[in-house]
């Protein structure tokens, strides 16, 4: 079975290093906000090219912390995009924010910042701009517009670690970056965990007292806060991978070159890449009319291939964030979740499995 992502297969690449990182943490018996969580957060700091780091418990952690430490409360409107992770939303809803989601670009599939304008009212406080796929949005516009009606802005980079716009790693453009290491992401852990970035002192205080109850001193509340710490373990993990990153985004960019080489099928448009921005595919989605998407994804299934939906459903569709999501022209992001796919693409996948795949997409028929 060839898969869209293989976790296991990455442990295995690194299996040695990894055990003797966690046996290293087991022995230590040190568990929480150790030296581990202080050197990942440095090195990823470094990394990212960002003055500081905080990490924590996962993904959608970073994002409602993120919230937070900017002061967004109840009530307060944030414009982000309609095509995304649940989870950018669903952390907006957290801290009793109101979502305000917008349409995508036809090319990129990013929040189109052409439309964010008209949606700027009293209420809207920030912008969660996603850097979807492992490539930026269009950041130094979306960056102006923020700037012009004084509004916080957010990079979600959960799919871009070590991507860059016009040469400057993302996570450096708004009030903070955040990121996802869940197990299928470009540098990823054996579980949930998260970081954000910033360049704002101020900020990463509040973001320290926020992950741990509000201690300013042990077991004395200064402030609210939560418990969102990433563990020991988790972290020396991220050590590790964090050092294969820059080889791993070659790998990935390798296979990719070769998929928009090799795949002629016309039915099938491969992804295009955005002018100054580096591209570290997270994900290689491919588009197809919506009336061939599913049986081409099960034609791939019976020859053993995973090729997975990123994203089935558009926020606005979804029952939950319905009652929410006020009515919109969605007519782009309704388009593209129906007609994208993901095709394998992670630093192991071997040149006969690729070749496999490849051969698939090139003979399937309308």
């Amino acid at each position: 079975m060839i898969l869209t992502s293989n976790p296991k297969k990455n442990y295995f690449s690194y299996k040695k290093e990894l055990d003797n990182a966690i046996q290293s943490v087991l022995n230590n018996g040190k568990y929480v906000l150790g030296k581990n969580v202080r050197l990942f957060e440095k090195e990823f700091s470094k990394y990212i090219q960002s003055k500081y780091c905080v990490s924590v418990a996962s993904g959608t952690d970073a994002i409602i912390l993120g919230l937070l430490a900017l002061g967004i409360k109840k009530g307060d409107e944030i414009i982000t995009t309609n095509f995304t992770a649940n989870a950018t939303v669903t952390a907006i809803c957290s801290v009793g924010a109101i979502p305000k989601t917008i349409d995508i670009d036809e090319n990129f599939f990013h929040l189109d910042e052409n439309k964010i304008k008209d949606q700027i009212n009293k209420n809207t406080k920030a912008i969660i701009a996603v850097h979807l796929y492992g490539q930026s949005c269009n950041i130094f516009e979306i960056k102006k517009i923020a700037r012009k009606y004084n509004l916080k802005l957010i990079e979600d980079c959960s799919q871009a670690h070590g991507a860059e716009y016009k040469n400057i790693k993302l996570g450096n453009f708004g009030d903070l970056g955040t990121f996802s290491f869940y197990p299928t992401k470009n540098i990823s852990a054996i579980g949930d965990a998260g970081a954000v970035t910033t360049n704002n002192k101020s900020i990463y205080n509040k973001l320290i007292l926020l992950r741990e109850y509000g201690w300013k001193k042990r077991y004395y509340s200064s402030q609210f806060g939560t418990n969102s710490r990433l563990d020991e373990i988790q972290a020396s993990i991220l050590r590790v991978k964090l050092k294969k990153n820059k080889n791993e985004i070659k790998k990935r960019v390798k296979i990719a070159t070769k998929y928009n080489r090799e795949i002629i099928n016309p039915l099938i448009k491969i992804p295009k890449i955005r002018k100054e921005s580096t591209h570290v595919f997270h994900l290689f989605v491919i588009t197809i009319n919506p009336k061939l998407r599913n049986r081409l994804v099960n034609y791939m299934k019976k020859k053993n291939i995973i090729c997975l939906i990123q994203y089935p459903y558009t926020i606005n569709e979804q029952k939950f964030f319905k009652k929410i999501i006020k009515k919109n022209n969605f007519q782009i992001s309704s388009k593209i979740s129906r007609s994208v796919m993901s095709l394998p693409i992670y630093p192991e996948l071997k040149i006969k499995e690729q070749n496999k795949v490849i051969k698939l997409l090139n003979e399937f028929k309308n």
